[in-house]
Order: structure tokens, then sequence, then C-alpha cells
């Protein structure tokens, strides 16, 4: 390889499968930017970063087109299209492992909430106990005041209110959101469609 190297960052003691909190690297991505430097090299692409992911940004933001990216262990020269080659594999490895990891996920929360699991914060007329049940999630309870709530959001609603009515007379009399305060048109929808 013919380079000239023009400063060694490095980031002794930091776990490589973030690229947050490094600022050996984050000198490095700078130094691409600032026009003091035109690639990176690296004993080893791990060391760079372990999380596919963090590679894909990186092949993306940096090494993409405009700056080099070499790996001495690895083999990878972006200056040639077979580095590139290998390279672009890893990042749609990486946006792979991206899309399938959210696919998983929604997978997941769907069939959590077909299963009748609150996801997120407990809506209005629900509260989380500090008991769990027998898979270990904490147990919901019915808070009766604020049932009286949503009861009243839904009647109000199908009798043709608008969302902005509804929230207009529930803060009139006296009914209160979950966090006490008042009632706006979005939150109103909100409680409703969750009720229905």
């Amino acid at each position: 390889m013919d380079l000239e190297l023009v400063a060694i960052e490095e980031d002794a003691g930091v776990s490589a499968k973030t690229i947050k909190d490094r600022p050996g690297l984050l000198a490095a991505l700078q130094a691409l930017e600032d026009g003091k430097a035109e690639g990176i090299l690296v004993c080893k692409l791990d060391r760079l970063t372990r999380s596919v992911r963090d590679l894909g940004d990186l092949v993306e933001r940096y090494f993409a087109t405009r700056w080099s990216l070499m790996s001495v262990a690895d083999s990878i020269d972006t200056r040639s299209a077979s580095g590139r080659l290998i390279l672009n594999v890893l990042a749609c490895v990486s946006q792979w492992e991206r899309e399938a990891t959210a696919e998983r996920t929604r997978d997941a929360l769907s069939h959590l909430q077909r299963s009748g699991v609150l996801i997120g914060g407990a809506p209005l007329g629900r509260r989380y106990e500090d008991a769990t049940d027998d898979e270990g999630r904490r147990v919901v309870s019915i808070v009766q005041e604020e049932e009286r709530t949503v009861a009243e959001i839904v009647r109000l609603r199908e009798a043709n209110l608008t969302y902005r009515a509804i929230a207009q007379h529930l803060s009139e009399h006296g009914f209160r959101t979950k966090r006490g305060g008042r009632w706006a048109a979005a939150t109103v929808q909100k409680v409703y469609l969750r009720a229905n």
C-alpha cells in the first residue's frame, strides 16, 4: 500500500462494539471531513467496529464514494474494485440485518399485542402494579375513576361530538388526563382509538 500516514488515532481501552464515545474514531472521521485525510487504515475491521449496523452506517456516510477504508488483516482496500465489492457486501449484510431485526421486533410486538400484553406506558384506565405474572410481566390493574373517563369519551364520541368538543367537555366537568393535565383533542382521540 502506497500510503502517507498523517495521524494515528487510538481508542485504548474502549470497546469497538459501538462508535459512540470513541474519541479516536471520531477524530479520524473528522480528519476526513476537514480534508486532512483521504482515508482510514485499520489493522482489522473489527477494530473499527464490531457492530454490523455501525459498519453499514460508516460505509454509507464515509466510504461508499468519497473516502477510502483499508483493513490490513481483512485485505480490504476500497481504492480497488474488489475492496469496494467486499465492503459493499458487508454493507448489504448490515442492511439485511437491520431489516431482519426490525421485522422480528415488529412481529414480536404484534404477537404480544394480540396476546393482550400492554406495550409501553399504561393507558388511561389501567396501571402497572409492582407484582409480576407467571411470565415475569408486571400485572396490570383497572383504575375505576379513569375507566369512567374512558367510558365518557366513548359515549360522547358515539354521540358524534368532535374530539375538540369532547376535550372541552372533559376539562369543564373535572375529568382528568392520565397525568392530571388539561385535555386536548389529540389526547381524546388517542384514548378513543385505544378503547375501540
